[in-house]
C-alpha cells in the first residue's frame, strides 16, 4: 500500500497522545487501539514530539499510520533521526510517517544553530542529510509543514506533501494550487463539540490565543483576509468561525467535507476542550468516539 493512501481520508491529531511521562504510555497506547478499530487512518502526535514517543501508539496498533506533527529540526539531527525512523519503521511495518519542520520563528531564535535566520535554506540542508544518511528516510516517507509557497513548494519536491497546521479551507485550495494534484496535503483544524455557540467561542479563543503572538500564523492570517484586529483578545468571531467547527459533529462533518473539497487528501481533526492543557490533558476519548460515528472515515 503507498503511504499516501495508508494515511487515509481522517487522522486525529492530539498533543495527549504524546506521552512525555512514560507511566502514561499505557494510557496512550490504549487510546490508539481505540481509535484504530473506530476507523481513523492516522495519529498526529502533536507538540514537537520526538520518534521514539510514536513507538507506543505503533505498538499498540496494527494498522494505523503514526505521524509526528511534527518533529523540530532544531531538536533533532538528522543523523538521529534518519537513525531511528529506520529502527522504528522496520519494526512496524513501515506505519510511522515522519512529519517535520521548522517550528516557529520565535522558538528558532533562541537555538544557536547557525541558519536560525534561514529555516528554508535549514530544511533544505535537513532534508539533504536525510537523503544521504547511510539508511536515508524516503521523501515519501516524510511529510513537511508548510503555510506559505515556498514551504509548499519544497514539500511537493522533497517530501510526501504538506501538514498545513490551524488553516481554513480557503488555504487548502490555495495550498492545493502550489503543490499541484500529486504530493498529499493534510491540514490540520481544529473542533470544539459544544451545542452553547458562546462557551464554545470562549473555548476556542482560549485555545488560540497562545498562536496568535506566533508571527507564522498571523502572517498567514493576513494572506487569508484577516486584519489585525481579528487577532485581538485572543481571535474575533470572524477569525474563531473560520479556524474552528463550533458545535455539534454535524458541524464537523460539513467543514471536513468543505476541506476535501478544497483539495485535501487527508484531514488531522484535533479535538480541544475546555480543560485543554497540552500534553497533559485529558484524552477527549467520548469526543473521538462520537466524531467516528459522523464523520467519512472510509478511503
Amino acid at each position: 500500500m503507498a503511504f499516501n493512501e495508508r494515511l487515509g481520508r481522517v487522522g486525529i491529531w492530539s498533543m495527549g497522545l504524546r506521552a512525555d511521562d512514560p507511566a502514561r504510555n499505557g494510557e496512550v497506547g490504549e487510546a490508539a487501539a481505540e481509535l484504530e478499530e473506530l476507523g481513523y487512518g492516522t495519529l498526529w502526535i502533536g507538540g514537537s514530539p520526538s520518534i521514539d514517543q510514536a513507538v507506543p501508539l505503533l505498538a499498540s496498533t496494527s494498522r494505523i499510520a503514526v505521524g509526528t506533527s511534527i518533529l523540530s529540526i532544531w531538536q533533532h539531527t538528522a543523523a538521529a533521526v534518519a537513525a531511528r525512523h529506520a529502527e522504528v519503521n522496520a519494526a512496524y511495518d513501515g506505519r510511522f510517517v515522519l512529519g517535520l519542520g521548522v517550528s516557529h520563528d520565535e522558538i528558532a531564535q533562541k537555538n544557536d544553530h547557525p541558519l536560525a535566520n534561514r529555516p528554508y535554506t535549514a530544511l533544505k540542508e535537513y532534508l539533504t542529510a536525510l537523503d544521504t544518511a547511510p539508511i536515508p528516510v524516503p521523501a515519501d516517507q516524510r511529510a513537511l509543514a508548510a503555510l506559505g509557497p515556498k514551504m509548499l513548494e519544497l514539500s511537493r519536491d522533497r517530501a510526501l506533501g504538506a501538514l498545513p497546521y490551524l488553516v481554513t479551507p480557503e488555504h487548502t485550495a490555495a495550498a492545493r494550487a502550489t503543490l499541484g494534484p500529486d504530493a498529499v496535503l493534510a491540514p490540520e483544524f481544529k473542533v470544539v463539540l459544544d451545542a452553547d455557540l458562546d462557551r464554545a467561542r470562549a473555548t476556542a479563543r482560549d485555545y488560540l490565543r497562545f498562536y496568535l503572538s506566533l508571527t507564522n500564523y498571523t502572517k498567514n492570517f493576513l494572506s487569508l483576509g484577516f486584519t489585525d484586529e481579528d487577532f485581538a483578545d485572543g481571535g474575533s468571531n470572524r477569525l474563531l468561525d473560520a479556524v474552528f467547527a463550533l458545535g455539534d459533529v454535524e458541524v464537523v462533518r460539513q467543514r471536513t467535507e468543505e476541506f476535501r473539497a478544497a483539495g485535501a487528501d487527508h484531514v488531522a481533526v484535533q479535538v480541544v476542550t475546555a480543560n485543554n492543557d497540552n500534553a497533559n490533558q485529558a484524552l477527549p476519548r467520548a469526543e473521538w468516539r462520537a466524531l467516528a460515528e459522523a464523520l467519512p472515515l472510509a478511503n
